[in-house]
């Protein structure tokens, strides 16, 4: 009989492998099959309203400006995000979704709320409540080893690479 450790383990890793699973199907089904699931977190950190620096949505993301540049370059392509260099400091180079962007936004977007009611919809209001809970501590725990890791390249680079690998998936 595996440990609760081994139990827990095995099934947040099925967890995570099925919502990108999903996600990705998701995507495949429907209008923006273009996109890759990496692209449209790419999107999702862009955000809807105001244009971002490539710089900051690059640390979002959590990889080099480098890596967004392909990205950037081939969401360009595909005519869901702008870029142009700032006006007062032409070093600065400012992205943002254009209206088809924004649509595939606000689709994931919907895609992961129908995800989560579903998931509560099986609970009452006490149970939902601890779920939540639940979910919050697990993803607070997950950031602080993740912030614990972040200051070593050595992270950065495989996060890099995993991204680099999607996207040569992709073409």
């Amino acid at each position: 009989m595996p440990s609760e450790e081994e139990q827990m383990s095995k099934a947040l890793v099925r967890i995570f492998e099925n919502v990108v699973l999903t996600e990705e199907k998701s995507l495949q089904a429907g209008y923006f099959k273009d996109l890759s699931i990496a692209e449209m977190h790419t999107l999702t950190a862009i955000g809807p309203y105001e244009a971002r620096t490539m710089t900051n949505t690059a640390e979002d993301l959590g990889i080099t400006t480098g890596t967004l540049t392909v990205a950037i370059d081939r969401l360009v392509k595909k005519g869901y995000v702008h870029r142009e260099r700032d006006k007062r400091d032409k070093r600065i180079v400012r992205i943002s979704l254009t209206h088809t962007g924004k649509l595939a936004c606000r689709m994931h977007s919907k895609f992961q709320r129908v995800l989560a009611k579903h998931i509560l919809a099986g609970y009452d209001e006490k149970d939902r409540k601890h779920l939540i809970n639940l979910v919050d501590e697990i993803d607070k725990y997950v950031e602080q080893q993740l912030k614990r890791y972040d200051s070593s390249e050595n992270i950065r680079a495989t996060a890099s690479q995993v991204a680099q690998d999607a996207i040569k998936e992709k073409n």
